[in-house]
Formats: C-alpha cells, sequence, structure tokens
C-alpha cells in the first residue's frame, strides 16, 4: 500500500505527505451479525471505504465482544460477508472498541489484514473514482460519493449518528490534493538495515548533527523508519533500471541494459517506465557528482566532505538519506558535520507569507542595504536551535557596519602610502612596540580565538558579534584614535613606522576574519592593503591564528587603565556640556607611586584622547574649588569649572527636565487610557511603551547632572 495522488498521478513517499488537521465528520454505522438480530457499531470519518471493509476488529480482551470473534457480519449496500477478528491494535476507549478493516485503503488495516490473511478490496481507483467494487457508486468521484452515501445510509438505517471531529489528513506536498491511501504494484527501497547503520554512524560520533537537539529528532525516525517508496510515475527523472520479459515475466534490474531475459533468454524485453524518487537521486549526490562509481581524484578529496549545512525541514528527505547512501556504497559517512539552521522568518517571527503580505524580496534589501548587510544580518542573528527574526533595521545598521569598516580602510591607506610591503613584518619583538600597538595585538588575539571558537561549534551569531565589537569600539574606536597621536604628531620615524606596521597587518586580519560574513566588501579593502600576499584572492587566504607572543595580560591591564580615565574625562563632559572641541584642564590625584609612574607614563594618549590642554598628576593635588569630579578605580579626577557657567548649566537641565516630563505626562495619559491600550494595534501601543521608557531613563540622566553641580555649588 502507497500513498498515491489522484492530481499528480503518482506514488508519494511518506515524507512527501504534509498532514494537515480538517474540521471533517465521523460516521457511526450499523453493521448486523449474520445470524440474530445483534449489531455492532463502527465509526469512521470515511464512509466511502465501507465497500472495501473486509474485517471488523475488536480488542481480544473486550468483554463486550466476548465470543464474537469469528463470527460473520453481513456488510450493508454490498451484503459481503466479513468476519470478526480480534487484534490488539484496537482501542477499546474508542468509540465503541470496533474498527471496520479496509486494508486496501489504509496503512494500519493493511498490516491487520495481512496478519489475518485478509482479502483487499480496492474500490478507489488511481483517478479517486469508485471502482466497480464499489457497487451503485462505481464511477462516481470519491468525495462525492461520500455525500451519495451518507444519504442513502440515513434512509436505509445503517446510519446512526454523525458528529464533527478534528482530524489530520495526508496531502501532496506538491499540488495539496488529499492523498488516497492505495494499493498499487511499486519499487521499494528495504530501509531498515540502512537505517541501522546510518544511526550507530551518528551515535558513535562520525557524523555529529549540531544542534545537539536534532540528534533525538534523527534517532525517533530512523528507529522507526518504513520501507521508502522510490517509483514516481512522473515525466522527469532517472528511470528505474529494470526489464521485464514479455515471454516469460522475469523481472532483471542490471547496471547495464541487457539485451537477452537471463532466465529464457528472450529478447523481448521492455524498461520499467517509472522513473527514481528524486530524493532518492539525491541521496547519491555526495558521490555521484564527483565520478562514481569510478575513483576519481575528486571523490578521493571531496568525499567525505567536512559539513553540510541545511534546514531542519529536509531531514529526512535528504540527510538521512545521503547518510544511507553514503555508508551503503562508499563504506563512509558523506560529511563529518551535520549543521542544522532554523527558518527566516520576519521581526516579528511570523513565517513569510504572500497573504500576510509580510513577504521580503531579498534582492530589493540588497539593493538598499548591500549584500554584505544582509549576509552579515542572517548571521548575526542566526542562532543555534532557533529560527532567526529578519530585521530592517538590524540590516541597516550592519550597513552602517560595513561603511564604518570602509572608512577605516580608507583611514588606514591614507596613511600607508609610503609603507612597503615587509617579509620581516609581524616579527618584531612585543617590546619594540608602544602600549597602543601591543594592545591591539593582543586584542586581535583573544578576537581570533573567540572567532575560531565560535566557528567551530557553529555559533556564527557569537562570531559575528565578537567580529563587531572588535572591529567597532575597540579597533575604531580606540586603537584608530590612539594611532592618530602617532600618525600625527610623532617625531620618530621608528615609532611611527611601528605604527604603520600594527594598523596595516592588524587591519590584515580582521579583514581575512570577516571575510566569510562580508566578502565583497573585504575582499575590495584586501587587494589594496600593502602586505605580502601569497594568494590572488583573500578567499583563499590562511584564516588568522593567534600570537602567543603578544597575550601579555599586563598590557591589556594597562590599556583598561587608561581608557577608564579617558571615559572618566568624557563623562564628565557629557554631564557638564562641555564640548568635544573645548579643551580642558585636568588634575588627577591618586596615593600611588605607581600610579602616579603609570599616569603620567601615558599622559599624552590621556591629552589627546580626552581634549585635555592641561594635565596636572599627583598625589597631594588640592581639590579645586568648584570642578567637576570623578573616580576611576585609585584615581580622582577633578575638572576645574567657573561658577557663573555652573549655574547656567544647572538652569538648563532644570528647562530639560520639565520639557521631559511634559512630554512623559501626555505619554503616560495614553497609557492609563484603556481604549487606546484595547483597540490600538499591538506594535503601537509597545512602540508608545518604550517612549515612556526612554522619557524616564532621559529625565533620571539630567537629574543626576543636576544633583552633581548643586552638590558642586554647595
Amino acid at each position: 500500500i502507497i500513498n498515491w495522488c489522484p492530481r499528480c498521478q503518482t506514488a508519494l513517499s511518506d515524507l512527501e505527505v504534509e498532514h494537515h488537521e480538517i474540521s471533517g465528520r465521523l460516521y457511526h454505522l450499523r453493521y448486523p451479525f449474520k445470524e440474530g438480530d445483534r449489531f455492532v457499531i463502527v465509526a469512521t470519518t470515511r464512509p466511502e471505504t465501507m465497500m472495501g471493509d473486509t474485517a471488523v476488529a475488536v480488542h481480544p480482551e473486550d468483554d463486550r465482544y466476548h465470543g464474537d470473534v469469528g463470527k460473520q457480519i453481513i456488510l450493508p449496500v454490498i451484503g459481503r460477508e466479513i468476519p470478526v477478528v480480534g487484534d490488539p491494535y484496537v482501542d477499546r476507549e474508542f468509540g465503541t472498541g470496533c474498527l471496520k478493516i479496509t486494508p486496501a485503503h489504509d496503512f494500519n488495516d493493511f498490516e491487520i489484514g495481512l496478519k489475518h490473511g485478509l482479502e483487499q478490496v480496492k474500490v478507489i481507483d488511481e483517478e479517486g473514482r469508485m471502482s466497480k467494487y464499489a457497487g451503485p457508486y462505481h464511477g462516481m468521484d470519491r468525495f462525492d460519493c461520500r455525500e451519495r452515501i451518507v444519504e442513502d445510509f440515513k434512509r436505509e438505517g445503517i446510519l446512526l449518528k454523525t458528529e464533527d471531529y478534528h482530524h489530520k489528513v495526508g496531502h501532496c506536498y506538491r499540488c495539496k490534493t488529499i492523498v488516497e491511501p492505495n494499493l498499487s504494484l511499486q519499487w521499494f527501497v528495504r530501509t531498515k538495515p540502512l537505517a541501522q547503520t546510518a544511526i550507530q554512524a551518528v551515535r558513535t560520533g562520525q557524523t555529529r548533527i549540531v544542534p545537539e537537539l536534532w540528534e533525538k529528532t534523527y534517532y525517533e525516525w530512523m528507529e522507526n523508519i518504513k520501507d521508502w517508496c522510490i517509483s514516481r510515475q512522473i515525466w522527469w527523472g532517472h528511470r528505474i533500471p529494470a526489464w521485464y520479459c514479455e515471454a516469460c515475466g522475469e523481472v532483471i534490474v542490471a547496471k547495464k541494459e541487457p539485451h537477452s531475459c537471463s532466465k529464457c533468454r528472450s529478447n523481448q524485453l521492455r524498461q520499467e517506465t517509472d522513473v527514481l524518487d528524486t530524493w532518492f537521486s539525491s541521496a547519491l549526490w555526495p558521490f555521484s557528482t564527483m565520478g562514481w562509481p569510478g575513483k576519481t581524484p575528486e571523490l578521493k578529496v571531496f568525499y567525505p566532505t567536512s559539513v553540510l549545512v541545511t534546514g531542519f525541514d529536509i531531514l529526512f528527505f535528504w540527510v538521512a538519506r545521503m547518510m544511507m547512501m553514503g555508508l551503503k556504497f562508499m563504506g563512509d559517512v558523506p560529511f563529518k558535520d551535520v549543521y542544522i539552521h532554523g527558518l527566516v522568518r520576519d521581526e516579528k517571527g511570523e513565517k513569510y507569507s504572500k497573504t500576510r503580505g509580510n513577504v521580503v524580496d531579498p534582492l530589493e534589501l540588497i539593493e538598499r542595504f548591500g549584500a554584505d548587510a544582509l549576509r552579515f544580518t542572517l548571521a548575526a542573528l542566526t542562532m543555534p536551535g532557533s529560527d532567526l527574526k529578519l530585521s530592517e533595521s538590524r540590516t541597516e545598521g550592519y550597513r552602517h557596519f560595513a561603511n564604518k569598516i570602509w572608512n577605516a580602510s580608507r583611514f588606514a591607506l591614507m596613511n600607508l602610502e609610503a609603507l612597503i610591503p615587509d617579509e620581516t613584518a609581524g616579527k618584531r619583538p612585543p617590546e619594540e612596540l608602544n602600549l597602543p600597538d601591543q594592545w591591539i595585538r593582543r586584542r586581535l588575539n583573544e578576537t581570533i580565538r573567540s572567532v575560531r571558537k565560535a566557528l567551530d561549534e557553529y555559533k556564527f551569531n557569537e562570531a559575528c558579534h565578537v567580529l563587531y565589537q572588535f572591529i567597532w569600539h575597540e579597533f575604531c574606536d580606540w586603537y584608530l584614535e590612539m594611532a592618530k597621536l602617532y600618525l600625527y604628531r610623532e617625531r620618530d620615524s621608528k615609532r611611527q613606522d611601528s605604527t604603520r606596521r600594527t594598523l596595516v597587518e592588524v587591519l590584515d586580519a580582521i579583514l581575512r576574519l570577516l571575510h566569510p560574513f562580508m566578502p565583497f566588501i573585504t575582499e575590495e579593502i584586501w587587494q589594496r592593503l600593502p602586505v605580502q600576499k601569497e594568494n590572488e584572492s583573500i578567499m583563499v587566504s590562511e584564516f588568522p591564528k593567534p600570537d602567543p607572543r603578544y597575550d601579555d595580560q599586563r598590557v591589556e591591564d594597562e590599556m583598561a587603565w587608561v581608557i577608564e580615565v579617558v571615559n572618566g574625562l568624557r563623562n564628565i563632559r557629557g554631564e557638564m556640556n562641555l564640548p568635544p572641541s573645548e579643551q580642558i584642564s585636568v588634575h588627577l590625584r591618586t596615593k600611588s607611586d605607581e600610579a602616579v609612574k603609570r599616569l603620567r607614563g601615558q599622559d599624552d594618549f590621556i591629552q589627546f584622547l580626552a581634549s585635555v590642554k592641561e594635565l596636572n598628576i599627583g598625589q597631594n593635588i588640592e581639590k579645586p574649588l568648584y570642578s567637576a569630579y570623578a573616580v576611576v578605580r585609585d584615581v580622582e579626577i577633578f575638572v576645574p569649572m567657573d561658577r557663573a557657567r555652573m549655574e547656567e548649566e544647572a538652569k538648563r537641565l532644570q528647562k530639560e527636565i520639565l520639557k521631559i516630563e511634559k512630554e512623559s505626562a501626555f505619554v503616560m495619559k495614553k497609557l492609563s487610557n484603556e481604549q487606546f491600550l484595547s483597540k490600538a494595534p499591538p506594535e503601537v501601543v509597545q512602540e508608545v511603551r518604550e517612549k515612556a521608557g526612554e522619557f524616564l531613563s532621559q529625565r533620571e540622566k539630567l537629574e543626576g547632572s543636576l544633583v552633581k553641580i548643586r552638590e558642586m555649588l554647595d
């Protein structure tokens, strides 16, 4: 018995049948015993198959039918005698505990029929019409027959009652027609022995499925696998290599076309017209595309391959079958890792659908944001075991990231024009480098390790996050700013050259790390870098490895200390509304001799990065009468302020707070309105709630700044 599509006129494998829940009817029918006036009641959703019933089954331990097993029942309409059989498959709790058995039109009934040697009566043909065995309903469409037969049953008293019933029904994956289980002569693959080998390959680690949660699903399906119907009655596909002898009926399966029958030597041979299931042909793909069955160089290099990236929806259609075929014909798994990604959904988590109107054309996104930005977005949102919510705002954000990389690279290239590619590049001892150069190489090491680990574990989102943070917040925000001090103000040419070398080497590593996620922009920039290139394309260049010489934790601690001091000064600027262009005086007070030494060693960075015109560092510095104040570790920061200016700033903050309070009150009034909350679209309500949160945050910051100023004025 197979799944048959009456519209496509072809057999379907179990996986090609989509089960959708429908609202149907459950019909309770009376089947009379041959002797006496007793009857049994059977319930069915498909009364049109009743003419194909060849038994009624009851549970052998069901006391209600004790002694009825073996008795005969008269099939209504047709008048054929059918037996009552006992079978433990019957659910005693469902309905009356009686199950009509139609071996030709139900998979479970087919198995029960084989067990009890029941006749198989096919009452629905390949076109979905009632066959000659359907008696007076011969030639009718199966669904028209259902309506007609229900009316007849009502009239004749066979139909006891009907009730609403929700159940899942198989549909053709191509045309969505309701599939008909049907008897048919088809070609099958005995999959049990193949599946056992494929199960063992995953259990022993020959193949790893990532995320691991999909292994359980894989095992469940493979352990309960059924024989696979591989013949299809369609025009396109690999023709099944089987021939029928017209003389004696022998079936010949051969690698090459036979010229005569192996049994009777007749040359009257006819080849099978059915073709192989597309998924059968696809299951051979890992080795058939490499010249198999020949032992080709390509097969030797590319089988098995390292990783297969695929969606969960074809785990059984394709992945499991490639595993079975590869182990059978090649004696080895086709791939070492199977990475299963989620589905791409819209930003609300809804499936893309034309009816919802939320379908996004990726070509339009590429036109607006660039291919690299879209590619990086998809990778950054890909979390193992989860679907990803594609957001235009995220894609736009990563376009800004691409622009940031481009502009940073332009800055670097402008300052590398005089640099000559050097074979000794990257081999200089760390102690010859200044602190920022050592620090960025140390941070690059950590980035390389994190990205490699994330890629090894198929955590693409983590790799993207690490790269984004390093490139934007460490390389661009800090290192490039510090490099300007040496490139523009340093008179020592050796120190300038050291910074240039570090700049180009770190940028080279960044581009190679980023290339899998942003291939176009990285290739374009890399081609312009003045570095020794062993390959013509970044695509085939070596992926970066960490350099342990730059793993000095003290360098990172030293730089973190400088960054915290600069951030402390920048925070004061923000709180006191001091523009970045305004040069300020700063006093740094600390009780530690070591801290004084470290601060004075990096005073040029602090002055340059924080726009400081005068920097005093010491242990006995007096606090200015009016000053903004902050503490970083064991360092007190004082920025002298003019009292009149502080009073003006206090007034400005008060005005800002009043403005925020007014706007916040308007928003809170909306949120207290029940009609707005119940009638406005959820996304609009959420937007207003977010606005209220923003106002609260802004107000807290402004009030905090105002409190600090008042403390200074007191």
